[in-house]
């Protein structure tokens, strides 16, 4: 943990240059490279705006909320000292770069090229020149991190916080119809990435992996595109791998009684010294293979009614508009318009008990595997009060009788406990390490 975070002294000589500095100059390319006719990068066209920054510190965490932005990549460290003092160093370091990057600036001041031709770059510097993109960096704690957990049963309590592990973060059971590979679950901290600019998000992780050298280890990661749910009432449903709208009935930003209910982690949840996370929240991530192939070979009708949805409008079967509230009793030759074992009767609060979440998943691809078949599908991510209550019993549900389940194959599964946002001069997990 030797990196420089500071300022530095510029003694290379070189012309410094700055994510910001560099934006003015790329915004003047882009306007004459539109005048020519060419097509540039999206992103880039809006760096003239000068915007695209979302705030750091708060009441609660940046990115699960806020609209949720285009691509994602998240990952998920293992902490491989056993220094305390080490830890919090690394995240105290974590914070700034983390704040630094969210503002469209480098990790440090001129940390990719103006800290001297013989000293390693601060900054990786392959987001230079491009705008913060809305870049949201969202930090949990996984179950490892206090002691025993399902990746390491045997592990001791390395950090003296296995007193302040929240009741509710506990490693997910297994469920019916899954394949769960170790290798892409599990982890004692995540980073979850969002931003608009996919090279901005993979840039933040980067950075962040670089700079826990020896404190941490990326234990498994995953690029997302393509949101698969709204966050806000002013975001249109996005569409799945399968071709449907997907999280039409998602909590939004706007529901701020029911997120009080079901999202935030409220004072009354836990013991005094687990209070560090109250305001907090819980984030479920869940890696789903969808088996495209005989999927594709579905005909419509069949995929219409493993889901419950028309594919064209996204209404609910038996409706008009997609945001018509599903008829479960409305009936075709005596049979459910929207039959028993489809994704949306079962997966609808009224058949839950009432019980929601707020989900803010990606769809990803990963290539092909070894048999030619797409690697594609879901990276679920949700974020609720008590995933025991919440979407423990909701997955057993759908596990168990969800028509959907014959195309679906969760390869990866973690939970982690998702802290409050920071104060002023607050860095990540202070309220976890000091009392």
């Amino acid at each position: 943990m030797s990196e420089n975070t500071s300022p530095p002294t510029g003694a290379s000589g070189r012309q410094r240059i700055s994510r910001r500095a560099l934006l003015g100059g790329a915004g003047v390319g882009v306007v004459a490279a539109a005048a020519g006719g060419a097509i540039g990068r999206a992103t880039a066209a809006e760096d003239t705006s000068g915007a695209q920054v979302v705030t750091f510190r708060g009441e609660r965490q940046a990115g699960i909320i806020t609209a949720a932005q285009d691509r994602l990549h998240f990952a998920s460290f293992d902490v491989i000292t056993d220094s305390r003092a080490d830890l919090v160093a690394m995240l105290q370091k974590w914070t700034v770069a983390a704040e630094r990057m969210t503002r469209g600036e480098q990790t440090a001041p001129d940390g990719a090229v103006g800290l001297g031709d013989y000293t390693p770059p601060a900054d990786t510097g392959e987001a230079l020149g491009l705008a913060a993109a809305n870049l949201t960096l969202t930090i949990g704690f996984g179950p490892g991190l206090f002691g025993p957990s399902a990746s390491d049963p045997e592990r001791r309590d390395r950090f003296g916080i296995a007193g302040r592990k929240p009741a509710a973060l506990v490693d997910l059971p297994a469920f019916a119809a899954e394949k769960i590979e170790a290798s892409r679950s599990y982890g004692d901290i995540c980073v979850q990435a969002c931003a608009d600019d996919p090279q901005v998000a993979v840039h933040a992780i980067r950075n962040l992996a670089r700079m826990g050298l020896g404190v941490v280890a990326v234990r498994w990661s995953q690029l997302g595109f393509g949101r698969t749910s709204s966050t806000t009432a002013s975001q249109d449903t996005p569409r799945n791998m399968f071709g449907f709208k997907d999280g039409t009935a998602n909590l939004r930003a706007e529901d701020t009684d029911l997120l009080d209910r079901w999202v935030w982690v409220a004072n009354e949840d836990n013991s005094a010294d687990a209070r560090w996370m109250t305001g907090g929240t819980y984030l479920v991530a869940r890696r789903i293979r969808m088996d495209i192939e005989p999927w594709d070979r579905a005909n419509l009708l069949e995929q219409e009614q493993i889901i419950g949805r028309s594919k064209g409008s996204g209404a609910p079967l038996g409706q008009q508009d997609e945001f018509d509230t599903p008829d479960f009793d409305v009936t075709s030759y005596g049979a459910p318009m929207i039959p028993r074992t489809a994704h949306v009767r079962l997966a609808h609060p009224d058949n839950l008990g009432g019980v929601q979440i707020l989900r803010r998943g990606y769809n990803f691809t990963d290539g092909s595997d070894g048999f030619g078949h797409l690697d594609a599908g879901l990276f679920f991510i949700a974020f609720n009060r008590d995933p025991g209550k919440q979407f423990v019993p909701m997955q057993q549900v759908l596990s168990r009788q969800d028509a959907m389940t014959e195309y679906l194959i969760p390869n990866g599964s973690s939970v982690f406990a998702v802290p409050p946002g920071l104060r002023p001069g607050e860095w990540w997990g202070q309220r976890l390490f000091e009392s």
